[in-house]
């Protein structure tokens, strides 16, 4: 007797950004009509504007907006969703909100509460696993939470140990503890990361394993008892303990390995009565031992890659098992083709640690569609990055024949992405791809610390060239207009034309904290010239182009495969800004003060955390840069404060300098 399926017309994506916009994009190939909701602050978000019905949770942090199960519920019932996806992170790995779902007979797109409650938690997968005789790493994942147990832990498997919250994900709530003298202020700021995030502050402590490789599994179960493995993904490189590059399938990974892997994983997956896709998430060492880590019950960041070398939709196929649909294959006609690598662009500052950076997206160009190219984005020109959620702006996919045609496939696609407006890791993407230890697949975590000096350069001096070439941008981006009005005016050509002498500008300019003055000649024959927004350079009989574009009063410029913001620069005005708050240290992003741990007249050593910051639903720590006297405080905790806002003011001890 054949089982009737449910109803699906229309789901409500409780979610927000890339994921949010991605989840759609299946659901209106099916003929599926979509329901967003957001926040206050996200009303006019991409993933609002790109749904049929928007609902307004209120609220701007998530605990007043993404995270409230009650307002998500009424809002499904309010626009007629049948199905609730609950995409990524916020709750989409909380059994209380799968469970209020189903008592208010709506369809979760998810795996059942009972298998969240065993495998959402990272303590209790690993309590089963154990049970199972899956290898795990040596730590604890008990129930008591004070400082003393992590302690005696600590002292038991040895430094380094890793805290991790249990209920999260995506390196929330998850710190590295080198010394026993750490642990209480680490243990403290991941349980309050892990509280604002996932609503559990609850921890476990592992061992720290060092140069492991992150390997992870694509698990799928539908209603009927039948569950496969999709090949596997490799993750290791990583900053902050989170991915930024993940390709499938994982390099050098024999087909034995991958086959023991994959069904250590179906037997976890099965024990539980798991549905729906999931991730298990092993460590592996280079002698091809493999240890259980976590399993994540929901969709991954990174599941693009699975379905490139599949050709599979893997939210066709959430949407269709929730229906109650069989898996459309069995595991030996799991396909297998070509590689594919995944980037995540991130508005962050990598040469500050990839402190998140927050504003309006002034430019933001993705590059062009073609054979083997996949971009997933949350975001478009002119949206703004907010404090609040997570920084990605998006995820690049490139699939090739093999996994050098997928790496050259995809450096070609950032080359071809433009962002200004907000930092981002673009540069930084380049040259991972681009180092020679990547192209031989030499990974594991320590990829990035490993060659950090390659990766993270010290930002270098602007040439000459860089700003000859800026300060023509502005003289040959302001001329079409003037041109228009009258074309054999000599003010049309802006480059200082006085009668009976030799036309000069002079412009000072600046880019970031680097200035310039320059001086264009009218006399001069310019080897540039400005077609739409592409500046073309002739040099020495080789021609260039560089993107130029013109917004307001800034310039934005490409050079040497960055993008940077030029204006013209008024030094008085300059000088006079810059007396202001001699010795203060400024917020380097917007966010909230969560806690002040100096007091005015209190003397800091360098290295000394004086306030912590909460951004992005991570903390961060303004230190004391050298020794002296804390002068004033200008912040309170609970405030929100923008970038550039000065928080605290230290005097230096009587002889020294900042340099010493």
């Amino acid at each position: 007797m054949s089982q009737k399926l449910n109803t699906i017309d229309t789901i409500l994506v409780a979610n927000r950004g890339e994921i949010a916009c991605r989840v759609m994009q299946t659901a209106r190939q099916l003929g599926l009509r979509t329901v967003a909701v957001h926040s206050s602050i996200d009303r006019d978000a991409r993933h609002v504007r790109e749904a049929d019905v928007a609902v307004d949770l209120g609220g701007a942090k998530p605990g007043d907006s993404y995270l409230r199960i009650d307002a998500i519920i009424e809002a499904a019932k309010a626009s007629g969703a049948q199905a609730i996806h609950p995409g990524y992170g916020f709750l989409s790995e909380n059994a209380d909100f799968a469970r209020a779902i189903d008592k208010a007979g709506l369809i979760f797109l998810g795996p059942p509460a009972s298998a969240i409650d065993a495998m959402g938690s990272k303590s209790a997968a690993k309590a089963l696993m154990e049970q199972a005789g899956v290898p795990l790493v040596p730590g604890y994942h008990g129930a008591a939470q004070d400082v003393e147990t992590f302690l005696t832990t600590a002292e038991v498997i040895g430094y380094p140990v890793l805290l991790k919250a249990t209920a999260g994900g995506g390196g929330k709530g998850m710190k590295v503890v080198e010394h026993a003298s750490e642990m209480a202020d680490a243990l403290a700021s991941a349980q309050r990361e892990a509280q604002s995030s996932f609503g559990d502050s609850r921890m476990l402590i592992e061992k720290y394993v060092l140069k492991p490789r992150h390997v992870e599994i694509q698990v799928f179960a539908d209603q009927h008892g039948n569950c496969l493995y999709l090949n596997e993904r490799d993750c290791s490189i990583q900053r902050r303990h989170q991915k930024v590059v993940e390709e499938a399938p994982a390099p050098g990974l024999s087909p034995a390995l991958r086959q023991a892997m994959g069904e250590a994983a179906v037997k976890a997956a099965q024990a539980i009565g798991y549905v729906g896709a999931g991730t298990v998430e092993f460590l592996l060492d280079a002698r091809g031992e493999f240890f259980f880590m976590e399993m994540n019950t929901r969709l991954q960041v990174e599941h693009p890659v699975t379905e490139a070398i599949t050709g599979l939709d893997l939210v066709a196929w959430q949407i269709r098992t929730a229906r109650g649909e069989p898996l459309p294959m069995s595991q030996d006609q799991v396909p297998l083709n070509g590689h594919a690598i995944e980037v995540r662009l991130y508005a962050e500052d990598p040469a500050n640690d990839f402190l998140p950076s927050t504003g309006k997206l002034d430019i933001y160009r993705e590059a062009s569609a073609g054979e083997g190219r996949r971009i997933d984005s949350g975001v478009a020109e002119g949206d703004e990055v907010s404090p609040f959620y997570d920084p990605m702006l998006g995820k690049l996919i490139a699939w090739g024949a093999n996994r050098e045609e997928a790496r050259l496939r995809l450096l070609a696609m950032l080359n071809d992405t433009h962002v200004a407006g907000v930092r981002t890791n673009l540069a930084f993407l380049k040259r991972v791809l681009g180092h020679p230890a990547f192209a031989a697949a030499e990974l594991d975590t320590g990829f990035i610390p490993r060659y950090q000096d390659v990766l993270l350069p010290e930002p270098g001096t602007l040439p000459d060239e860089f700003w000859q070439v800026a300060a023509e941008g502005f003289v040959q981006s302001q001329t079409p207009r003037l041109a228009a009005e009258d074309p054999h005016s000599p003010w049309a050509q802006l480059r200082g034309w006085r009668a009976g002498l030799p036309g000069e500008v002079d412009l000072h300019l600046v880019s970031g904290d680097q200035q310039q003055q320059v001086q264009l000649r009218n006399s001069a024959p310019s080897q540039l010239r400005l077609y739409g927004d592409q500046l073309r350079v002739e040099r020495n009989g080789v021609r260039t182009a560089h993107l130029l574009v013109r917004r307001g009063d800034s310039l934005f410029i490409e050079w040497d495969g960055e993008l940077h913001k030029v204006d013209k620069l008024d030094p008085i005005a300059a000088a006079q800004h810059s007396h202001s708050h001699q010795g203060g240290l400024a917020a380097p992003m917007n966010g909230s003060i969560v806690r002040i741990l100096a007091e005015p007249g209190a003397r800091v050593e360098a290295g000394a955390a004086l306030v912590v910051l909460e951004a992005m639903k991570m903390e961060h720590s303004i230190r004391a840069p050298h020794a002296g006297t804390v002068n004033a405080l200008f912040c309170t905790e609970g405030e929100m404060v923008s970038e550039g806002t000065v928080l605290v003011e230290i005097a230096l001890d009587a002889g020294e300098s900042a340099g010493t």
